[in-house]
């Protein structure tokens, strides 16, 4: 007497493969490298929605440190972007007043400054400009 064979339920070579059982160190890597993404994401997101918006602001800050060379002082300056937006040709302007002598000024161009971008220069007077008032400022700036 024959007795039935049971159906055979290895996969065959040419059948298509079936799911595997994901461990939990793979769950975890997954989940944790989707939080990152999503986390990177949120960031850039909220950056673009909260600067690009934003108008050029500026602000100037002069060193102490004055620099004597041949008789001329040259004062190092430091303009930041504090704004989103790209502002270009930048104008910024010094005005030395000292008591009893003539006043002089400065200028200087910067072509691009992106949000949140600093750029340095100096300044050159003939006179000390520790001994007046030497006031900086941006003068102007245009919209690409």
């Amino acid at each position: 007497m024959d007795l039935p064979t049971p159906p055979d339920n290895s996969p065959s070579p040419n059948a298509p493969r079936s799911f595997t059982q994901r461990s939990a160190a793979e769950w975890v890597t997954f989940i944790a490298a989707s939080l990152i993404l999503l986390g990177l994401v949120g960031l850039i997101f909220f950056d673009w929605q909260t600067n690009q918006n934003r108008p050029p602001a500026f602000s100037v800050a002069v060193s102490e440190a004055v620099r004597v060379t041949d008789g001329r002082y040259y004062v190092p300056f430091a303009i930041t972007n504090t704004g989103g937006r790209i502002a270009r040709m930048v104008q910024v302007t010094a005005e030395l007043h000292i008591t009893g002598v003539d006043d002089e000024t400065g200028e200087q161009q910067i072509d691009f400054l992106s949000g949140h971008e600093t750029k340095a220069g100096n300044f050159v007077f003939t006179h000390n400009p520790q001994g007046g008032d030497l006031m900086v400022r941006v003068a102007s700036y245009r919209l690409p």
